[in-house]
């Protein structure tokens, strides 16, 4: 690779489609690396990003979406912006979600939250997984190829989360269409092409804004009732777009997250075909399949942070008001945690440590939720579909695979997968789990 100094990681397309070349030079040179292009401090090393992102009282969020894109709303003075930062809060881009908050307004949101993310409602949740998966698969399964992402895992991502939080049957299909479809304006993740200070998460806010207000006005047994009855820790009645808010980035975040993650093991075995036997011959090992395909190919590429005080991270000084961007893709390929990083081994014993979800305060709220996602995807997979494949036909053959990403600096994920397999019945498969 040429000097990495020259290379522009927010625009260069080759870097996009593999940063990992990119990263380990940097991380080679110090895992704490400013780079010259828009003044950002890169950090590759899966130590140093993990202190970074525990540490809250030196690390602010508030730029975690929008890294150096658009530049900050002030002139950082002195050696503590902590009130630069709270002044000017509204004017950064999605301001009003969890994911840019700061204690104290983070930690009464993420409490709102994890009233959805219930034991008893996950459970409930997994038991619509397993039917799920079958309606999917059985919708193209007799075709005996597909285009994963579009055919499956996109649609079963929104689907579930749909079911998780409680979205009436009668408007699935709506949200289906809308949310997992190919017409524009039915992406609702975070896309850095797309302009920085749109919100792209107004349809689920205003659809959801629709069902907790009647659900204020008429109460039901479901869990959007739940949601309009909670309350903050004081016992005082949130705003209904407080309420809205946290579940609509869930679902946006999770759509995202798991189709990402599905198709990244889907790919795995489709290259790998004896993986395929090993999992089938035994299911205990699919978990940590998932771990490995979560820290291979993390879907989250980057995640920034600006340093509200002085600070020092990996022996390198860090002045206030610098954006530092966590690689989460790096750290999960940094040698001095992980042996042989760039080879894919279920067997890993400290997969789970990756930290493609994050850590800290922020560590992803629906980190257990895309877990079983790829556990019930993969197990009813292996049931339902032989000889799983990449199609040659569209990928190249073996000898020469053509696969493209999404050309973002934020994300890292296959923009399409074809796949062959040959089918197997429900029937044939077996009903129980």
């Amino acid at each position: 690779m040429t000097d990495p100094v020259s290379v522009d990681y927010f625009s260069d397309a080759a870097v996009a489609q593999d940063p990992y070349e990119y990263w380990r030079t940097l991380r080679d040179r110090n895992p704490v690396f400013r780079e010259p292009h828009h003044d950002v401090v890169v950090v590759t090393g899966y130590q140093e990003v993990n202190e970074a992102f525990r540490n809250s009282d030196a690390f602010s969020a508030c730029i975690s979406i929008g890294g150096p894109f658009p530049p900050l709303p002030f002139t950082p003075a002195g050696d503590d912006i902590t009130a630069q930062i709270e002044e000017h809060r509204h004017l950064f881009p999605i301001n009003e979600h969890m994911v840019t908050m700061d204690p104290p307004d983070h930690t009464r949101t993420r409490a709102l939250l994890a009233k959805l993310l219930t034991p008893k409602r996950l459970k409930e949740n997994e038991e619509y997984m397993w039917e799920q998966a079958d309606r999917q698969f059985d919708e193209f399964l007799a075709a005996g190829r597909c285009e994963f992402l579009g055919d499956y895992a996109k649609p079963f991502a929104t689907l579930v989360i749909a079911d998780l939080l409680g979205v009436p049957d009668s408007d699935r299909h709506l949200f289906r269409r809308t949310l997992a479809g190919t017409a524009p304006g039915s992406r609702v993740g975070a896309l850095d092409h797309e302009p920085v200070g749109l919100n792209p998460l107004q349809w689920l806010e205003d659809t959801f804004g629709g069902y907790i207000e009647e659900r204020r006005r008429s109460p039901r047994a479901d869990i959007l009732s739940v949601l309009a009855s909670t309350t903050w820790p004081d016992g005082s009645a949130p705003e209904i777009i407080d309420l809205v808010r946290p579940a609509t980035f869930l679902f946006a975040a999770g759509q995202e997250t798991v189709t990402k993650l599905l198709s990244s093991a889907v790919k795995i075995l489709g290259e790998y075909p004896h993986y395929q036997d090993l999992l089938r011959e035994d299911r205990s090992l699919i978990g940590g399949f998932v771990e490995e395909a979560l820290r291979f190919e993390s879907p989250t590429k980057v995640d920034f942070r600006l340093t509200r005080t002085s600070t020092r991270l990996g022996g390198v000084d860090i002045p206030a008001g610098t954006v530092v961007m966590l690689c989460i893709g790096a750290a999960n390929r940094d040698p001095r945690k992980f042996e042989h990083p760039d080879e894919f081994h279920p067997d890993r014993r400290n997969a789970r440590e990756h930290i493609a979800f994050g850590r800290g305060i922020h560590t992803c709220a629906g980190a257990p939720l895309a877990r079983v996602e790829g556990q019930v995807t993969l197990n009813r997979m292996l049931d339902r579909l032989g000889d799983i494949g990449i199609d040659a036909t569209r990928h190249g053959d073996a000898t020469e695979r053509r696969f493209g990403y999404e050309p973002t600096f934020l994300l890292r994920g296959l923009r399409d997968l074809h796949i062959t397999f040959a089918p197997v019945t429900a029937t044939e498969a077996g009903a129980a789990r």
